[in-house]
């Protein structure tokens, strides 16, 4: 028989600890303050950023393994790659 009072649950956001030695620790504060942000905003920020940045350097070497076994579309996927690329510098300059 079903249980009447379970709820369903929803997450909205995960929730992540990270252990960070007093250097890197500092470093992440002080370019909070800086910024004029929470030091654990930040931290989400910088770790989206380096997630984006593998992302782009993965598509990078694929596309060099694609273009050095001569496939055919690889003109279109560096154009596609240099469009992200223009993409996320024009976010670095806001």
């Amino acid at each position: 028989m079903a249980d009447p009072y379970r709820r369903a649950t929803q997450r909205v956001v995960a929730r992540l600890n990270l252990t960070l030695d007093d250097v890197t620790f500092e470093r992440l504060r002080e370019h909070a303050k800086l910024l004029g942000k929470p030091y654990a905003r930040l931290g989400s920020e910088m770790l989206r950023e380096g997630l984006e940045r593998r992302e782009a350097a993965e598509r990078r070497r694929s596309l060099a393994r694609h273009y050095a076994a001569g496939r055919a579309d690889a003109g279109a996927l560096l154009r596609e790659l240099e469009a992200a690329q223009t993409e996320l510098l024009g976010d670095e300059d806001a």
